[in-house]
């Protein structure tokens, strides 16, 4: 455009002279004068206007040209508070995020992620596959596993627990529990049988075992406890059952106000946490979490077409149903932004400036030339053309007085 707007005013020179020397062959080639010689007046006035912004005009120190890149500092300075009073004001972002559905979008996005959409996913999954590559496996693992077990030792487990077992008995949940016990104790004691003859045999007298009352005597305890067990498990209200309740009862009042029963659990708990076996354990799940993450990461479109994309789907359009749930979400985005702006709107104003500030004269000549340096040439071109119209204005009423 700038070659346009040059080429233009090279053909008015032109057609000025020829209009200058064929002046005399008719009068109308004087309008045609008139119109060059006005329209190089123009075009000239407008270059030397737009050329003083950016430079000296013919390399000539003439002042007050060259006004962009002698005034840059102040440039930058005056932008980044503009931008700090307009832009990054705890009022105008919250203005400016009172009107935007965040949940929405969100919501919108979720339910029908879309073809369109493929791109995104796929490049937010190669940023979060390289940044689980490029970090350390052990370090970061290990940070992970101290991090959890040093919340596990600063949280006492047994009220919780001793909670939890109350909220159960009050609830009638403890009682799958108990079943649980009865049938552990039938099989425990169908697979030792043998135990219990051999220790009855073994501390039998002579006389008892030359005439067989030990295989007899075992038979009869091991019937006893077989029957015991199928009572406990048919009966509910079975006597053995009810002092296992109120020892169930007993524990979990204990784990809420006993010292020493806490003690114990708080004991317990840090052995566990102290055994190298649990320690690796948890490094076996971390590497296999770690290979789901990136397995995911690398194809994320595999990952919707099954429950979890479900999940997804089903959560964007709760988002954009329960008008309740996306006011909170709203109101969070909303004080996130003013809170951001407000802890670093200045940071962001001196990044501005002083980026600005450290361009030399040629890099932000270039730059603002870039970006509205077009309609700067159309400046040109439409002062070529008017001072030409005013010209023939001038012209015309020449000819008239």
């Amino acid at each position: 455009m700038r070659l346009v707007a040059t080429g233009l005013l090279v053909a008015m020179a032109v057609l000025f002279l020829l209009a200058r020397a064929f002046d005399h062959l008719h009068p109308a080639i004087g309008y045609v004068r008139a119109f060059a010689e006005a329209a190089m007046v123009g075009g000239l006035a407008d270059w030397f206007a737009v050329t003083a912004l950016f430079r000296h005009p013919l390399h000539l120190p003439i002042p007050h040209t060259a006004i962009i890149p002698r005034n840059k500092d102040r440039i930058a300075a005056t932008l980044a508070q503009f931008l700090r009073d307009n832009f990054l004001t705890p009022r105008v972002v919250a203005r400016r995020m009172q009107r935007l559905d965040v949940a929405g979008a969100a919501g919108r996005w979720l339910a029908d992620p879309g073809p369109g959409r493929g791109r995104l996913r796929a490049g937010l999954g190669r940023l979060g596959a390289d940044v689980l590559e490029a970090l350390d496996q052990e370090r970061l693992g290990g940070m992970v596993k101290h991090t959890i077990a040093g919340r596990l030792r600063a949280l006492e487990i047994a009220p919780l627990l001793g909670r939890a077992l109350e909220a159960a008995i009050q609830e009638d949940r403890h009682r799958p529990l108990l079943d649980g016990i009865v049938r552990w104790a039938a099989k425990v004691l169908d697979a030792n049988e043998h135990l219990i003859r051999q220790m009855v045999h073994e501390r039998s007298g002579a006389v008892m075992r030359w005439t067989g009352l030990d295989e007899t005597l075992a038979n009869k305890i091991i019937e006893g406890l077989a029957k015991l067990i199928g009572d406990m498990a048919e009966d509910p209200g079975h006597p053995l059952r009810a002092k296992a309740e109120e020892g169930i009862a007993q524990l979990a009042r204990d784990l809420q106000s006993d010292p020493a029963r806490r003690a114990q659990v708080e004991a317990f708990k840090n052995e566990l946490l102290d055994n190298p076996a649990l320690a690796d354990w948890w490094m076996g799940i971390w590497e296999t979490g770690r290979a789901s993450l990136l397995r995911v990461a690398r194809n994320p479109d595999a990952l919707l077409t099954g429950a979890f994309g479900d999940a997804m789907r089903q959560l964007g359009q709760t988002l954009q149903d329960d008008r309740r749930l996306a006011h909170t979400i709203n109101r969070f985005a909303r004080r996130t932004a003013v809170g951001a702006a407000t802890d670093y709107g200045d940071g962001i104003v001196r990044l501005v400036s002083d980026t600005i500030k450290g361009w030399d004269a040629e890099t932000i000549t270039g730059r603002l030339e870039n970006a509205v340096g077009r309609d700067l040439q159309y400046i040109r071109i439409n002062g070529t053309l008017v001072g030409g119209l005013v010209g023939v204005a001038i012209h015309t009423v020449d000819a008239l007085l």
